[in-house]
């Protein structure tokens, strides 16, 4: 993250939003005050609330402080980096409106002196990705032919296979695919970035990275909240499209990808693509099988009461929604052979965890007293959140004259690497696109194939409707009926539980 980004525009689309105020506008404040953005920058927000710039400046002084971004209200780099924002108020559903919005940055850009460069930002519903570009492409704005044009666009990336691959053509019609920067703020995340690092800087694992000594693979990640004001936009996503489709499936491919020719964003790129078209396609009795979807009910936490999701505001009352998901996938190449991976994901669950573990296979014969027998007495957890963190467990011998094995754990945790915090994910990735850099950014061949193999799946389940549909009290450990799935998964024990 040393290179410093050329000088441009930032432009948010969708800036009176809740995503700009929590995450973009914090983010970018932390890349100014540690001096990573451009020399000469500015970032207008666009949305339709009627609000001069000051009155916008004073809002997102409110949110930095807010968001735990800084406690001195007289911050000196709060105060330089707010007079770098512009706001202008636009109906970005009217393209008559946009001749005036580009005029306007044109002016800020002449004035302030920077180069012909405009990074687009769509921080906006679902339903204005096809809308915004098509506008900026009538005022000949998507490209140019002294600096450049970027855009970046928000997760869910189209409902299905069909609507994905409808809004890539239409913006790989309007900017070149190389400025296109699909974003998942998993994937910026430390943690994942250092998969990479773990297998292809370290000799000790990839020579054990293959079928001949790994067992099964678990992508876990779970969340204690529910949808909380997000009902809307929930039930008509569910958690297959709002967390497997697009971060648990790039979790998985960067596990299980080959080596990269390079370190270049399109050779790895080409990887991951590579381990999507490798899935197993789903077949009836897969989806029966290997697969499993469930809704919490009513519950409680630490003596407090929690909603049914079909309690929730502006939730169907007869939702069939999954709120979690179980899928066990194969990855059909010479590395990968019948070894499972396991994807869990749910909401309102008893801890809020994500992680890979990595089961390598148990020994051929049992020589010691208490030593562990089955494929998880040896595993490699790489912690995404909390804490992010990567462990080793193993046997060893106890203290004493008999040879007991106990297993035990080597610890690395990230705060010990560095007495600076770790760079949060959009800080990481609004910096990428900013240097123009793509490697945490999905390619649209590999979103496609990701819809493409969940398909089968999204089309059981809508016609099935709530058929199958199973039922967990809310701040539970994980629904029992995973064991059909996975008889003892790592992330199972006595707190299981279900409703019938």
């Amino acid at each position: 993250m040393n290179k410093i980004p050329e000088s441009q525009i930032l432009v948010i689309f969708g800036a009176s939003g809740d995503l700009t105020h929590r995450k973009l506008i914090p983010s970018l404040f932390e890349l100014f005050e540690r001096k990573l953005l451009p020399e000469k920058l500015l970032i207008v927000g666009v949305a339709r609330t009627r609000q001069s710039t000051d009155e916008f400046r004073k809002s997102l002084h409110a949110s930095i402080i807010e968001n735990g971004k800084t406690y001195a209200t007289d911050n000196p780099y709060l105060e330089n980096f707010l007079r770098i924002i512009y706001y202008i108020a636009c109906d970005t559903t009217d393209g008559e409106a946009y001749t005036a919005l580009f005029r306007e940055i044109e002016q800020l850009r002449n004035a302030a002196g920077i180069d012909d460069n405009i990074l687009f930002y769509l921080a906006t519903p679902p339903l204005m990705y096809p809308v915004i570009p098509r506008f900026i492409q009538e005022q000949h704005q998507n490209r140019s032919t002294n600096g450049w044009r970027r855009i970046i666009v928000e997760k869910p990336y189209g409902r299905d296979e069909a609507e994905a691959r409808h809004l890539d053509r239409l913006l790989c019609d309007i900017f070149p695919e190389r400025e296109i920067y699909r974003i998942d703020h998993f994937l910026g995340k430390e943690t994942v970035q250092n998969i990479l690092v773990l297998r292809f800087a370290n000799s000790i694992w990839e020579p054990l990275w293959n079928r001949n000594y790994i067992d099964h693979v678990e992508i876990t990640a779970t969340e204690t909240l529910g949808v909380e004001q997000r009902g809307n936009y929930y039930d008509s996503a569910g958690a297959l499209r709002d967390m497997v489709q697009s971060y648990l499936l790039q979790i998985m491919a960067f596990t299980a990808m080959e080596p990269p020719s390079s370190f270049e964003p399109e050779a790895i790129r080409n990887e991951i693509s590579k381990v999507f078209r490798s899935l197993r396609p789903l077949s009836r009795e897969d989806i029966c099988r290997n697969t499993l979807r469930a809704q919490y009910a009513a519950g409680s936490t630490n003596g407090q009461k929690l909603p049914g999701y079909r309690e929730e505001p502006h939730v169907n009352p007869q939702s069939a929604t999954e709120t979690f998901v179980a899928l066990k996938l194969y990855i059909d190449n010479w590395r990968w052979a019948d070894v499972p991976f396991f994807i869990y994901t749910g909401k309102r669950l008893a801890e809020k965890r994500s992680e890979i573990v990595i089961h390598f296979r148990n020994t051929p014969r049992t020589l010691f007293p208490g030593q562990c027998c089955g494929s998880s007495c040896n595993q490699l957890v790489i912690t995404l959140q909390p804490d992010e963190s990567i462990r080793l467990r193993f046997g060893l011998k106890q203290p004493g004259a008999d040879f007991e094995v106990r297993q035990v754990s080597m610890d690395f945790f990230y705060k010990s690497l560095t007495s600076t915090r770790l760079p949060g994910a959009y800080e990481r990735l609004l910096l990428d696109a900013m240097r123009g850099d793509s490697l945490l950014y999905s390619r649209s061949d590999a979103l496609e194939l990701s819809w493409h193999y969940l398909a089968p799946l999204l089309d059981d389940w809508e016609r099935e409707k709530d058929e199958g549909l199973i039922f967990y009290p809310a701040g539970c450990t994980i629904p029992r009926e995973v064991t059909r799935i996975h008889g003892h998964p790592y992330i199972l024990d006595e707190s299981v539980c279900s409703l019938r």
